[in-house]
């Protein structure tokens, strides 16, 4: 059932699960995965947790005990997510170990709510990183406009950053650029740069989403049989970028200095065509030195029956671009898919957050103790 996990992970891709709950771990169910099917890492969201809690699974007594000592929700929503993570980074700190601090991550979004607030953002991220107190953490915070100065302040305090909600390359560059800014800042403060480390998650299959809805609008053939390409031809030119910037001499200087690249991790790989292969976004997008974050149906159709054939990135930058400029060539502008993508991905964040806040605070209503 492995065979294709082991042969991604020894293209040199991380395997990581996007998904978290209580249950999950207390059952061993987490172990197991990291066990028997190559996983070294975890991504939660916001998305994640509302699901998670919802659910109800073994959160009761802690909610009680949060309700007991009449916590705010926002305050209980914190202890909850947090308490997970913490104990999902224990799972993982062997992983951390084996790898020398690269992989057996576990990764906590700031507050939604925060995204377009940059010194919150920072406020959010330290605040983060001191709950959860785990080396293995990564502290994820969105990609807008305001979150990139938070990315470089938080990066140069010494705190390893998931930076979520990429979607455009020109903002990927961004990014990029924000980390290295962080490790001077954090070289220029005296700090061990080898300690820090980052990841850059490019959304995948929500690009196709979008642009396949513009593609079928135009209904010609030749906008229909472009279907399925725009975000896998995006998520290769995002390696090509990638490889640009970590070849550069302003990198290699803080390279010498200890630090380690910001990898490429694919994330929303789960496929929402069902008329694709379920395992594209993780077969399409290999390459050494990348992360693919799955929710658990793809890891489980990748075990069944992908088809890891080497790296499928590096040779295909020129049919990438084609494909993109196709696609703007019909009048579909790029610009305008990744900006929507970007409101709509933090909008949602902003939505789940608040359903979590709203069932947490029902939870808190009905287990609070009895007035004498």
């Amino acid at each position: 059932m492995t065979d294709a996990l082991r042969r991604l992970s020894d293209e040199g891709v991380a395997i990581w699960l996007d998904d978290l709950s209580r249950k999950r771990i207390t059952s061993g169910n987490l172990a197991e995965l990291l066990d028997q099917s190559h996983v070294v890492g975890v991504t939660t969201n916001p998305s994640i947790f509302q699901k998670a809690i919802a659910g109800g699974d073994g959160y009761e007594p802690q909610v009680a005990d949060l309700a007991a000592r009449r916590l705010t929700v926002d305050e209980a929503v914190r202890m909850i997510t947090t308490a997970d993570v913490r104990d999902a980074a224990d799972v993982l700190r062997p992983v951390y170990d084996a790898t020398g601090g690269q992989d057996g991550r576990v990764s906590i979004e700031v507050d939604p709510r925060l995204a377009h607030n940059t010194a919150a953002t920072i406020a959010e991220a330290k605040q983060l990183a001191w709950l959860v107190d785990r080396p293995n953490t990564l502290i994820k915070i969105p990609a807008t406009k305001a979150g990139l100065p938070a990315i470089a302040e938080v990066i140069g305090k010494g705190i390893s950053v998931n930076v979520t909600l990429i979607f455009s390359l020109e903002r990927y560059r961004e990014v990029m650029d924000a980390y290295l800014t962080g490790l001077e800042k954090a070289k220029a403060a005296g700090l061990d740069l080898s300690l820090i480390r980052s990841v850059a998650s490019f959304f995948v299959s929500r690009v196709d989403s979008e642009i396949d809805k513009r593609l079928e609008k135009i209904g010609t053939d030749e906008a229909k049989g472009l279907k399925g390409k725009a975000a896998i031809a995006n998520a290769r030119l995002a390696y090509q970028a990638y490889e640009e910037v970590f070849s550069s001499d302003r990198w290699t200087a803080l390279e010498h200095d200890g630090a380690h690249k910001q990898r490429p991790l694919w994330a929303s790989t789960g496929v929402k065509d069902p008329a694709y292969p379920d395992t594209m976004y993780v077969t399409e997008l290999v390459a050494p030195g990348v992360v693919n974050t799955m929710p658990e149906a793809t890891l489980e159709a990748v075990a069944d029956h992908g088809e890891i054939t080497g790296d499928t990135i590096r040779s295909t930058y020129e049919q990438a671009k084609a494909e993109l400029d196709a696609v703007g060539a019909l009048g579909i502008s790029y610009d305008d898919v990744v900006q929507l993508l970007e409101d709509e991905g933090v909008e949602k964040f902003e939505t789940s957050w608040n359903e979590l806040l709203d069932s947490t605070k029902a939870e808190l209503e009905r287990l609070a103790p009895k007035e004498a």
